[in-house]
């Protein structure tokens, strides 16, 4: 098998004995990506020459015995994370030739973990969508079917490890923006709990919602990459101080006596049938590891989609009203006098599913509306979050579909916003609740497309979301594919 297929843990073993090298590594990674990368478009920016020097320091590293967490290992980065010296564009026109001054704290973390960065991926604009296609620099396509979409928001992230064009990546969450592409590509994609996670540097869409986390191949790479990226940081304001264990101690635990939920309010009409018998396969799959399977309520998921794109444009339309065109990014010409500047370089550099989120969110914000809008869909996500905390005095871990079809066809959601935003039906709960969630996969279509599926556990308990997905995953031992790029 080519390296650029392999697993972190695989490399590891073969970085430690010699038998492969980071540069050796490196070039594979980018001779994929040579191959495939204008077929799929996973990244907005390469990074070849940083990624070459970081490789051969990598590997004077291992020479002298320093190996970090992941030396030597091709990392993509979701361009919505801050990188010093490198442009983070978020997909927009409007950060086009933005360059940071500055590292995000996971850039950080990967940094001191020894990782190779091969560059940043495509992704939604601002992260608003779920599919990649409302970037500035073009869709990225799915690697299982280049006539459909990745997911998103993170979808050149999902595909870029699908596509075997990294080892693994970095994805943000607001509304499962890491889970769906990772269940519409064939990876795994975890979410931690809200403040798990340090936001520093992460450009921000809806702040109380946001939420850095890794792709990877298999779960225990998932481990491997949340043992580098969890952990309190002072410097942002929602990071939470609390013990983070090795998460690989972990993996290959039994969940016998363990209780599953599967909440009544998530298997609804319209979930595409081949979706619904890859979850019942996975339930029994989830039984037969020694699991009891017991029927929960959330009774409020129902409010989850409407409540959910009331806060996040509404937080979106705070937080992007920096982007004006006075202090960096793009600004319009020909302006006249301050205010015209303002309104064109905001209509030249949004796209229209950002105005549009911007619009809904000043809307609801707006005198006469908050009560009625923003402070109602707060009291509503306090009651999802209750739902949650009552779920899990009932059970261990709950088990939903991650996304309710398969990929989509791309351009056939783009002039429906609501039934592109129906995508994220299943996993927006998690992100009002602060919860952590995973998407393991679970099967194919009939087709050959991915279907992915969601685990849920309580706030700061990855470890017992990495325990079930790993027993899962090596119970379910679903047929190892790869795309036919």
């Amino acid at each position: 098998m080519e390296l650029h297929a392999l697993t972190i843990h695989e490399l590891q073993e073969k970085m430690k004995s010699g038998a492969v090298s980071s540069a050796e590594l490196t070039r594979s990674v980018f001779s994929q990506i040579d191959k495939v990368e204008d077929k799929v478009h996973s990244f907005i920016r390469l990074m070849r020459e940083e990624a070459m020097e970081q490789a051969v320091r990598a590997d004077e590293q291992i020479r002298q015995g320093d190996i970090r967490a992941l030396t030597g290992i091709p990392i993509a980065l979701k361009d919505i994370v801050c990188t010093r010296g490198i442009p983070t564009t978020c997909g927009s026109r409007i950060l086009q030739n933005f360059v940071p001054p500055y590292n995000a704290t996971v850039v950080e973390k990967l940094v001191q973990a020894g990782a190779v960065f091969v560059g940043k991926a495509n992704m939604d604009e601002f992260a608003m969508g779920s599919s990649t296609e409302t970037s500035f620099f073009g869709p990225t396509r799915n690697p299982w079917d280049l006539e459909r979409i990745p997911g998103g928001s993170s979808g050149g992230s999902a595909a870029a490890v699908a596509a075997d064009e990294c080892i693994a990546s970095i994805g943000s969450d607001t509304g499962g923006s890491i889970r769906q592409p990772a269940a519409l590509c064939g990876v795994v994609g975890l979410k931690p709990t809200y403040g798990r996670v340090s936001r520093f540097g992460l450009v921000a869409f809806a702040s109380s919602l946001d939420q850095i986390g890794p792709f990877t191949k298999d779960v225990e790479d998932c481990a491997i990459m949340m043992n580098v990226l969890a952990g309190y940081d002072p410097r942002e304001s929602t990071s939470v101080r609390a013990e983070v264990p090795d998460y690989r101690q972990f993996l290959g635990r039994d969940i016998q006596g363990w209780k599953i939920g599967i909440p009544r309010e998530y298997f609804i009409e319209g979930i595409d049938p081949e979706v619904s018998a890859a979850i019942a396969r996975a339930i029994e799959t989830v039984r037969q590891c020694g699991a009891s399977i017991v029927e929960i309520s959330l009774p409020h998921t129902k409010y989850c989609v409407a409540v959910y794109y009331i806060i996040a444009p509404a937080e979106a339309s705070s937080n992007l009203a920096r982007y004006d065109g006075v202090r960096y990014g793009f600004r319009a010409a020909d302006a006249r006098d301050l205010a015209e500047m303002y309104s064109k370089t905001r209509r030249q550099g949004f796209g229209p599913e950002v105005k549009r989120r911007i619009m809904i969110g000043t809307y609801a914000l707006s005198a006469g509306y908050y009560d009625a809008y923003y402070g109602k869909a707060s009291q509503v996500r306090a009651l999802i979050r209750r739902d949650f905390d009552e779920a899990f005095a009932q059970c261990d871990a709950i088990l939903t579909p991650t996304s309710p079809t398969p990929a989509f066809k791309l351009g056939e959601k783009t002039d429906d916003p609501l039934q592109m935003y129906l995508s994220d039906v299943f996993t927006i709960s998690a992100n009002l609740a602060g919860i952590p969630g995973i998407s393991v996969p679970c099967g194919f279509s009939a087709s050959g497309l991915p279907i992915g599926v969601q685990f849920l556990t309580g706030h700061f308990e990855e470890g017992k979301l990495l325990q079930i997905a790993s027993a899962y995953e090596k119970s379910a031992a679903v047929e190892k594919r790869r795309p036919a790029l």
